[in-house]
């Protein structure tokens, strides 16, 4: 059977093979899907090694989706913008990669009915997890998204790198310290895996908004429990993300894109602590 895998440090508390078996037995798909865990310095020859032994694809998640983009012989224009990777396919004797982030965040916020045209948004952080969906925010329509950072510059040098994107002149930067008010907050900071939140102001949402977290985790996390506090009820975190790119990643391998819903219903965050969506 082909062999899939996903790549991490640590990767124990991944739901990738969860997902991606239940994809291939509800698509009728022979496969296999394993952990790999590859300490930092170590994912090029774990990779190496996997490919060798049949591997078809891969996803992966933190701290190696930069690398991954960088050992690619092919990169989407997705990965190419976003300097990471969270999928690679085997093809025509090298790694292709590709980063089904964005889509699937997309997907998931489609799913909770929560529309991005014409709206105000915030992206909270300037990291490889908002570079992944940027692009796919942009084309939704909004009224305009801004790039929230602790360090401004770096939220600049982001919307600088996509200023050629279609809906650029939508996308602008600011610092946590925002004055202005937002219909929807995106937070794509890894503060929440550390049992922390971005310092953010009260006075950041707008009446009707949401919360949105690309973490996710077996309780709320930090942010999320921040934003009930200040009275938002339509919160949700990365799971359905997570879900969301495993089928777009499922999709490139096996040429079948798989139904979500069945996923959605069977599986939840197992971890006891916030992790990372991505795989």
């Amino acid at each position: 059977m082909d062999r899939y895998a996903v790549f991490g440090f640590p990767v124990s508390h991944s739901l990738s093979p969860k997902i991606h078996t239940q994809f291939a037995l509800e698509n009728k798909q022979a496969l296999t899907y394993e952990a790999i865990e590859a300490a930092p310095g170590a994912f090029e020859e774990a990779l190496e090694i996997f490919a060798a032994s049949g591997g078809r694809g891969a996803n992966v998640t933190v701290p190696h989706k930069a690398a991954a983009a960088v050992l690619a012989q092919r990169c989407s224009p997705a990965v190419s913008l976003a300097g990471a990777a969270n999928t690679l396919c085997w093809v025509d004797g090298g790694w292709e990669a590709h980063n089904t982030d964005g889509l699937g965040l997309i997907n998931d916020l489609k799913a909770l009915g929560w529309s991005l045209e014409g709206r105000r948004l915030a992206l909270v952080g300037a990291g490889g997890a908002a570079a992944g969906v940027i692009a796919p925010l942009l084309a939704e329509g909004p009224e305009q998204l801004v790039i929230l950072n602790r360090t401004e510059a770096r939220a600049e040098e982001l919307c600088d790198r996509f200023k050629n994107v279609p809906g650029a002149s939508r996308l602008v930067s600011g610092g946590l310290n925002t004055r202005f008010a937002f219909d929807g907050v995106i937070n794509a900071t890894a503060a929440s895996l550390t049992g922390e939140r971005p310092p953010l102001p009260r006075s950041l949402w707008a009446p009707g908004a949401f919360a949105y977290d690309m973490m996710y985790g077996a309780t709320e996390t930090p942010f999320l429990q921040w934003a009930e506090s200040c009275g938002i009820g339509a919160r949700a975190d990365g799971f359905g993300m997570l879900v969301e790119q495993a089928a777009e990643a499922f999709t490139l391998w096996r040429g079948v894109r798989p139904s979500t819903e069945g996923v959605r219903l069977s599986l939840n965050p197992a971890a006891s602590a916030p992790h990372d969506n991505t795989p």
